[in-house]
């Protein structure tokens, strides 16, 4: 298990979060990590087909022993991304804000209040290959006494990491994956026991690159 780097104080990542970026288009992102540059028909469609717009909080959690993030396990009949390491969240309804979506998502699946958390921006968006465009939020929980109830309909289970452990650039591996005819650049982090890969992991490291000043983004 990677041990923790030490993370900013709580103060400067909300400043980092909150400041302007330039915005990055998702689709030209998904060609960028393509290995050699070229798409293929099944990867062009997916780019050429209106996503479906989902929204997900990155929750930074106040414990006595530091700031983590919590994530979900998805349930194993859930039609997309079933089983699978992921961040609290959902599809964004009609007339619903990227925020308020995220934060309903959150309390349908882990039980958190949306009074209890303070958002503080945003990532970059994200799109998958299920034809999801995923929004992320940044939120943070300052009530240390924060117990998640799963619903069990969605969530499968509940878990906490570190922040120190996020972001540590030499514990998330870089490598391929082959999908849709490409191999697609891909990020993968290993916590006890479990595996956090794919979207959830391009949106860690995202997050990385907004909160470490180390030229790697």
């Amino acid at each position: 298990m990677p041990a923790p780097v030490r993370a900013p104080p709580l103060a400067v990542i909300r400043r980092l979060v909150a400041a302007p970026r330039r915005a990055v288009d998702p689709r030209e992102r998904i060609v960028a990590n393509v290995e050699g540059g070229k798409l293929s028909p099944a990867l062009g469609a997916i780019l050429d087909k209106p996503a479906r717009a989902a929204s997900v909080l990155l929750t930074l959690l106040e414990r006595p022993g530091g700031l983590t993030v919590l994530f979900t396990e998805r349930a194993a009949h859930l039609k997309d991304h079933a089983g699978q390491v992921s961040l609290p969240g959902g599809r964004i309804s009609a007339g619903e804000s990227t925020a308020d979506a995220a934060l309903r998502e959150a309390h349908e699946e882990v039980g958190l209040e949306p009074k209890a958390v303070d958002v503080i921006g945003s990532l970059d968006e994200f799109l998958t290959g299920t034809g999801f465009v995923i929004r992320p939020v940044v939120g943070v929980v300052t009530d240390r006494d924060f117990v998640a109830r799963p619903d069990p309909l969605e969530v499968a289970g509940v878990f906490e990491v570190p922040l120190g452990v996020i972001l540590d650039r030499s514990a998330m591996s870089v490598g391929y994956f082959e999908r849709h005819g490409v191999r697609l650049l891909t990020y993968e982090l290993h916590y006890g026991g479990r595996r956090i890969w794919g979207a959830t992991a391009a949106v860690l490291r995202n997050f990385q690159d907004v909160i470490l000043d180390d030229g790697e983004n």
